[in-house]
Protein backbone atom coordinates (compact mmCIF):
# COMPACT_ATOMS: atom_id res chain seq x y z
CA UNK A 1 0.00 0.00 0.00
CA UNK A 2 2.88 2.36 0.75
CA UNK A 3 4.14 1.85 -2.79
CA UNK A 4 0.84 3.07 -4.24
CA UNK A 5 0.82 6.14 -2.00
CA UNK A 6 4.42 6.91 -2.95
CA UNK A 7 3.45 6.76 -6.61
CA UNK A 8 0.54 9.18 -6.06
CA UNK A 9 2.61 11.40 -3.78
CA UNK A 10 5.42 11.65 -6.34
CA UNK A 11 2.99 12.49 -9.13
CA UNK A 12 1.19 15.10 -7.07
CA UNK A 13 4.47 16.67 -5.97
CA UNK A 14 5.68 17.00 -9.55
CA UNK A 15 2.38 18.54 -10.71
CA UNK A 16 2.01 20.91 -7.74
CA UNK A 17 5.61 22.05 -7.43
CA UNK A 18 5.30 25.09 -9.69
CA UNK A 19 1.86 26.40 -8.62
CA UNK A 20 2.58 26.08 -4.90
CA UNK A 21 6.07 27.59 -5.23
CA UNK A 22 4.59 30.46 -7.26
CA UNK A 23 1.91 31.04 -4.63
CA UNK A 24 4.42 31.02 -1.78
CA UNK A 25 6.98 33.28 -3.48
CA UNK A 26 4.44 35.84 -4.71
CA UNK A 27 2.72 35.89 -1.31
CA UNK A 28 6.02 36.62 0.41
CA UNK A 29 6.97 39.26 -2.16
CA UNK A 30 3.58 40.96 -1.94
CA UNK A 31 3.96 41.20 1.85
CA UNK A 32 7.49 42.56 1.57
CA UNK A 33 6.51 45.12 -1.06
CA UNK A 34 3.46 46.32 0.91
CA UNK A 35 4.87 46.36 4.44
CA UNK A 36 8.56 47.06 4.02
CA UNK A 37 8.62 50.50 2.48
CA UNK A 38 12.39 50.76 2.78
CA UNK A 39 12.91 47.84 0.36
CA UNK A 40 12.58 48.96 -3.26
CA UNK A 41 12.16 45.89 -5.46
CA UNK A 42 10.76 47.71 -8.47
CA UNK A 43 7.76 45.37 -8.46
CA UNK A 44 4.14 46.23 -7.88
CA UNK A 45 2.38 44.53 -4.97
CA UNK A 46 -0.77 44.55 -7.10
CA UNK A 47 1.00 42.48 -9.76
CA UNK A 48 2.27 40.06 -7.09
CA UNK A 49 -1.24 39.64 -5.71
CA UNK A 50 -2.64 39.03 -9.19
CA UNK A 51 -0.11 36.25 -9.71
CA UNK A 52 -0.64 34.97 -6.15
CA UNK A 53 -4.40 34.59 -6.58
CA UNK A 54 -4.21 33.32 -10.17
CA UNK A 55 -6.02 36.37 -11.50
CA UNK A 56 -3.30 37.05 -14.07
CA UNK A 57 -3.98 33.62 -15.59
CA UNK A 58 -7.79 34.10 -15.35
CA UNK A 59 -7.95 31.25 -12.85
CA UNK A 60 -8.89 33.26 -9.75
CA UNK A 61 -12.04 31.18 -9.19
CA UNK A 62 -10.35 27.78 -9.22
CA UNK A 63 -6.63 28.37 -8.51
CA UNK A 64 -6.91 28.52 -4.69
CA UNK A 65 -9.20 25.49 -4.66
CA UNK A 66 -6.79 23.45 -6.78
CA UNK A 67 -3.85 24.52 -4.60
CA UNK A 68 -5.76 23.57 -1.46
CA UNK A 69 -6.93 20.21 -2.79
CA UNK A 70 -3.43 19.43 -4.02
CA UNK A 71 -1.94 20.23 -0.63
CA UNK A 72 -4.55 18.07 1.11
CA UNK A 73 -3.69 15.24 -1.28
CA UNK A 74 0.02 15.63 -0.54
CA UNK A 75 -0.71 15.69 3.18
CA UNK A 76 -2.83 12.53 3.05
CA UNK A 77 -0.40 10.57 0.90
CA UNK A 78 2.59 11.81 2.88
CA UNK A 79 1.07 10.98 6.26
CA UNK A 80 -0.06 7.56 5.07
CA UNK A 81 3.53 6.70 4.14
CA UNK A 82 4.72 7.32 7.67
CA UNK A 83 4.42 4.71 10.37
CA UNK A 84 2.15 7.01 12.32
CA UNK A 85 -1.03 5.17 11.37
CA UNK A 86 0.27 1.60 11.43
CA UNK A 87 -1.72 -0.72 13.65
CA UNK A 88 1.28 -3.03 14.05
CA UNK A 89 3.27 -2.28 17.14
CA UNK A 90 0.65 0.03 18.62
CA UNK A 91 -0.63 -2.55 21.06
CA UNK A 92 -0.56 -1.66 24.71
CA UNK A 93 2.31 -3.16 26.68
CA UNK A 94 1.30 -6.19 28.69
CA UNK A 95 1.72 -5.93 32.40
CA UNK A 96 3.68 -8.68 34.05
CA UNK A 97 2.12 -9.19 37.46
Amino acid sequence: MKRVFRKYHRGLAIILCLPIALTVVTGILASIIQDWTFVDTGLSSNLMLKIHTGEIFHLEAIYPILNGLGLIGLLITGMSMTSLFNKKGRSAPKSSS
